[in-house]
């Protein structure tokens, strides 16, 4: 049995999209459960999920995303764990059935896609982020990335030991551990007695403890995922404002794990004169709409704006903690109501 795990907070814009791809999947359906683990949504969310008959719907009374992960596990009877974000689309019917072959092999105890991909319809900051391979910038220059990226042609940055397998890479990153875990991860319910998962489930936390902790190897499937992370550059910005905020209360909480140490200084540094020099920058660019299609090279100008975003966010950020601002998590009220 695997069990689909899926976080929601009004997320009425995504949800029928998610579930009816997830449904359409040649998996036979008493193969798998639906879990949806809501943090108090007030839009059409609830109704979305019970129309499309999910087997159980559970509380997040913690609201975040992570919280609502380890509240959804908690429920979940299934073997495997598979975590599907509630803008996360599957691309085609034999998605599942790609993702759970390497678990054949007994030391394989996480699959995780190894792209991104949208569709031509899809907002073009969201086609964007699908070409790049990441949700945020600075893993480009840090070089720890978990997906494809059209500006490098690799998966990640990182020198992590594979081996090339039929239909996925098997990957043994006990030295190097690319941020690996979000957007399609799925993996052993076992590893759960080793790792520490609650009440938040980090997940890229969890998949580095699990490696360090010799749970095994990780594969790195031949198949995309479409993430609907921004319609609108306001949301990249939003978002971002949430992810930095988030990490820094967590870490000064101590309740992050994932060695981000030994390689983000370095990054964030490159990433800063990159942006002052302006010249990297155009160059990243100029080789994104090189490897991308011929309809899809104008989304290269994105790059430019996103970058400088993510620099003022997070400098105003880390300039508060200089201070001696008080990090404080985001507030999900009314998260996601505002158009």
């Amino acid at each position: 049995m695997i069990s689909i795990v899926i976080p929601t907070l009004n997320s009425e814009r995504t949800l029928g999209e998610c579930l009816d791809a997830i449904l359409a999947q040649a998996y036979p359906r008493e193969g798998y459960e639906i879990v949806i683990a809501d943090a108090g949504s007030s839009d059409a969310t609830l109704e979305i999920a019970r129309a499309r008959g999910v087997d159980v719907i559970c509380e997040n009374p913690l609201k975040t995303g992570e919280a609502g992960k380890a509240a959804g596990i908690q429920k979940s009877r299934g073997e495997f764990i598979a975590l599907i974000d509630s803008d996360n689309i599957l691309p085609d019917a034999g998605w599942l059935s790609k993702m759970m072959e390497p678990f054949r092999d007994d030391e394989i105890f996480a699959t995780e896609p190894i792209r991104y991909s949208a569709r031509p319809g899809d907002p073009s900051l969201t086609r964007y982020f699908a070409w790049l391979g990441m949700n945020d910038p600075v893993c480009l220059f840090v070089g720890n990335y978990d997906r494809v990226s059209a500006v490098t042609g690799k998966w990640t940055g990182l020198d992590v030991p594979t081996e090339k397998r039929d239909g996925y890479l098997k990957v043994h990153p006990e030295k190097k551990m690319p941020t690996i875990g979000a957007n399609g991860f799925v993996f052993r319910r076992s590893i759960l007695e080793r790792v520490n998962w609650e009440p938040y489930f980090f997940d890229i936390d969890v998949a580095a403890e699990a490696v360090a902790k010799g749970c095994g190897a990780i594969a790195k499937v031949d198949v995309s995922i479409i993430h609907l992370y921004c319609a609108r550059f306001g949301d990249f910005a939003r978002k971002q404002r949430r992810r930095i905020r988030d990490f820094l209360f967590f870490a000064k909480a101590k309740e992050r794990s994932y060695p981000w140490e030994s390689q983000r200084k370095g990054g964030i540094v490159l990433f800063a004169f990159s942006a002052v020099l302006v010249l990297p920058l155009i160059m990243q660019a100029v080789l994104f709409a090189c490897r991308v299609p011929k309809g899809e090279k104008r989304l290269s100008l994105w790059h430019l704006p996103v970058c400088y975003a993510t620099l003022w966010i997070y400098g105003i950020a880390v300039l508060g903690k200089v201070c001696g601002v008080k990090p404080k998590m985001v507030d999900r009220a009314g998260w996601q109501r505002s158009g």
